[in-house]
């Protein structure tokens, strides 16, 4: 592994998405990426698989996806033959409607433990039995206030380095970087945990 997070940060953190991903696989040895197959989500796993077509990808699916998204999902797990696991909450989308009658609004006190159930227990799960040493997300500086203040290398779980090989990248180079490469992109996307598209849910600030 690299000797610090700091220096790595100082002398990549304004290199290109590839350089960065070709980087931090050098210093790994079990890397993985984690994919919500939301919008734009096309990208890291094409870039990816590009360099390491055997890429370890995990998806904590909540099961309150749209149907575009398992669409979508569908084609880029076969088009980009994805080394795919995917983790399921213990509690069903189903179970947790009758029982707890539907997902709470941000404001429920109910909503830390729908968070818990259904995004941040499966990918804690994922995280501890794959136990990666990298770990690539495609989270982006301009998506969150809380996001303009990561850098591209970070401390993940487990002591994984976490890295966003896309933090400084704008709209417009995701949808050009899917029109090159002929991608397919989510149009109808619902993240249960989040309730607003600024609003984190949890795996940046929680974990």
């Amino acid at each position: 592994m690299m000797t610090s997070i700091a220096q790595a940060n100082q002398e990549l953190g304004n290199a290109s998405p590839l350089e960065i991903i070709e980087f931090a696989l050098s210093q790994s040895n079990k890397p993985l990426t984690s994919t919500n197959f939301g919008p734009y989500e096309a990208v890291i796993l094409h870039m990816v698989t590009q360099v390491k077509p055997d890429m370890q990808i995990i998806w904590a699916d909540s099961g309150y996806n749209t149907r575009d998204t398992y669409l979508v999902a569908k084609q880029l797990i076969e088009r980009l033959n994805l080394n795919i696991e995917v983790y399921t909450p213990k509690i069903t989308a189903a179970r947790w409607d009758h029982a707890f009658g539907g997902i709470p609004d941000i404001d429920d006190e109910r909503h830390d433990a729908f968070t818990h159930a259904f995004k941040l227990e499966p990918f804690t799960r994922a995280m501890a039995e794959q136990q990666p040493d990298a770990w690539f997300t495609a989270v982006r500086s301009e998506q969150t206030e809380f996001r303009q203040n990561l850098e591209v290398f970070g401390e993940g779980p487990n002591g994984a380095l976490k890295v966003a090989p896309l933090l400084h990248w704008k709209e417009a180079d995701m949808q050009a970087y899917l029109e090159k490469h002929d991608l397919p992109n989510v149009k109808k996307y619902f993240d249960p945990t989040k309730a607003r598209d600024n609003r984190e849910c949890g795996l940046h600030t929680k974990l």
